[in-house]
Order: C-alpha cells, then sequence, then structure tokens
C-alpha cells in the first residue's frame, strides 16, 4: 500500500500530532479509568506516549472483539497499514499517527508490534489453551510485549540497563492481563473464547459449556481462587523492577499495580462470581489510590529536576 503524505508544513505536522495524542488520551480515559488515571502520575512528555501505546492495543483488539463483517480483514488491513506507516513516518490515521511518533521516538522495536498483532490475528482462530504454558506463549504477544513497549517510555534509573528490568516488565504486563482474564470470563466466553487454562479447568470439574452457560459452584470457585493465587506470583515477579524505572516513573507502576490488584480483591470479595457480572474498583478507591500516589510523584519530579544542575557542574559543563 502507498503511505499517506505528510502535511506539507512542520505547523500542519505538529497540529496533527498533537491532535492524534488528544484522540489517544480520550480513548484511554474511555476504555481504560484505572489505566489513565494512573498515567496522570507520569511526566507530561511521558504521558501522551503510554497513551498512544494503550489506545493502538485497543483498537487492534476491538476489531477482534467487537467485530464488523471482516474481522479478519480489518484487522490485516490495519496491521499492514500500521507496519507500513511506521516505515514511512507518518500516518493519516490518528491513532496510528501518535504510534508511529511514539514508536520512532523511544526507539520501541518493531518486532514488538509484529508479536503483538499476531497474538491478536491468533484469537480469530484460537478458543482455549490447554495449559498455562501454552496461555503463557499466547500472553507474549498479548501482554509480555506491552511491557517491553511502555519499559523504553518509563525509563530505567540512573546506571540500569534496559534488559535488567525488561523480565519485570514482562510479569507485570502478564499480571495485568491475567487479571482482566479473571475479571472478564464472563465476557470472552460469550465470544467464544476462554483464557482459563484446560487442565486446571478439568481438575476443578468445571467445563466450558458450565461458563457459557453461567453457572457458578464451587469448583469454579477454586478454579478462580487458584488463578488469583497465579496472578499474584506474577506480580510479586513484577515488582523488583519498579525500583529499577527512572524514579519520576515509579509512583504510576505503583498505581497502576495497586489498581489493578484490587481488581482480585474485588473478585475475592465477589466471591469469585464473575460469570454473570464485571466487578470494579469502586472509584473511591481508585481516587484514594492516585491520591496517596500523587504527592511521591510530585517529589520524584522536583528530586530529579533538582539533581539535573549538580550532574552538568559536576562534569564542569
Amino acid at each position: 500500500m502507498t503511505a499517506p503524505t505528510p502535511p506539507p508544513s512542520r505547523a500542519a505536522q505538529q497540529a496533527a500530532l498533537d491532535a492524534a495524542y488528544r484522540h489517544c488520551a480520550a480513548i484511554n480515559a474511555e476504555h481504560g479509568k484505572s489505566y489513565h488515571l494512573a498515567t496522570r502520575l507520569l511526566t507530561p512528555d511521558r504521558r501522551p506516549a503510554v497513551h498512544a501505546l494503550y489506545a493502538a492495543a485497543r483498537t487492534a483488539d476491538d476489531l477482534v472483539d467487537v467485530p464488523g463483517a471482516d474481522p479478519r480483514g480489518d484487522l490485516a488491513a490495519w496491521s499492514r497499514a500500521a507496519l507500513a506507516e511506521l516505515e514511512a513516518g507518518w500516518s493519516e490515521d490518528p491513532v496510528r499517527l501518535a504510534l508511529v511518533h511514539t514508536v520512532r521516538r523511544y526507539g520501541i522495536p518493531v518486532e514488538h508490534l509484529v508479536d503483538f498483532l499476531a497474538a491478536m490475528t491468533s484469537d480469530l482462530d484460537v478458543a482455549g489453551y490447554p495449559d498455562l504454558d501454552a496461555l503463557d506463549r499466547y500472553m507474549w504477544g498479548s501482554a509480555s510485549v506491552i511491557g517491553l513497549q511502555v519499559l523504553p517510555v518509563l525509563g530505567t534509573a540512573p546506571g540500569v540497563a534496559r534488559e535488567e528490568a525488561a523480565p519485570h516488565a514482562i510479569a507485570l504486563g502478564e499480571a495485568f492481563q491475567l487479571t482482566n482474564f479473571l475479571r472478564d470470563v464472563g465476557e470472552d466466553v460469550d465470544r467464544g473464547r476462554v483464557y482459563l487454562p484446560e487442565d486446571l479447568m478439568s481438575a476443578h470439574g468445571v467445563t466450558r459449556e458450565q461458563l457459557a452457560a453461567k453457572r457458578f459452584d464451587a469448583g469454579f470457585r477454586e478454579l478462580m481462587r487458584e488463578m488469583v493465587a497465579i496472578t499474584r506470583r506474577r506480580y510479586d515477579d513484577a515488582a523488583p523492577g519498579t525500583p529499577l524505572l527512572a524514579p519520576e516513573s515509579r509512583d504510576c507502576v505503583r498505581a497502576a499495580t495497586a489498581l489493578y490488584g484490587g481488581i482480585l480483591t474485588e473478585i475475592e470479595g465477589a466471591d469469585y462470581r464473575v460469570l454473570d457480572r464485571r466487578v470494579r474498583v469502586p472509584r473511591s478507591r481508585r481516587l484514594a489510590v492516585f491520591a496517596r500516589r500523587l504527592t511521591a510523584a510530585q517529589l520524584a519530579r522536583v528530586r530529579v529536576t533538582m539533581a539535573k544542575p549538580k550532574s552538568r557542574s559536576s562534569t564542569g559543563a
């Protein structure tokens, strides 16, 4: 396909880019309230990039989960356009324009986007996963690479290589994804997909037919209890990575972890009855988490700002 021609002037390009990032922020605010709230703790220069990555992932995911007449064709066309526009450096689609700018600005490997799009494509054909290993292989594309995409935007602490933080970013992406799977069991089965390992379902006497019928029983409760424990271990694996991040990004990750981890607490509080309802972290609790982290985030920014002149003077600059 032929890549669109960029606007003729630098001012027009900047205006289009600003509008694209605002569009992505609106998508994030509408569809990912907890995640969007956490991004408000980021520095203003980092925030738009995270919105862009979220909006791109959401747009591709919706082509599968909220399909039109030809979901396979729509996803393939969107994927081809995104990859061509990354090479060209411009798009006239607002989500892809913000994505192109973000990927190029932060040097995000294109392979991460390719793997994500492959996972979304697999959702058109794969209805379930035999075990946790198989689910993990799917989550490489649907979740792990999302953590790796966001990592360059968040940045690492002085002296910390990105490779050192990467395993923890992967674990956090998986923890968020597993949390979504547990919250959305009922919605996903209505779409013909189950993201609970089949061997664990069988061990607890749970069937796909039971999930489709929204039939809760003791076996489903125990299956969910085990899956919550598995998910919490992923959060534990991710936790050592937060201190490796740039100081001004840490509170955003801590808030997002608290908010998503809070979904697991809500699932437990609902006695694991998620087949016919979607549990949510109450707005009051979300705001409380945000408020607790806000002061720390502001202090981190001040410390980083104050440290910069000292760093320059110490080198004789």
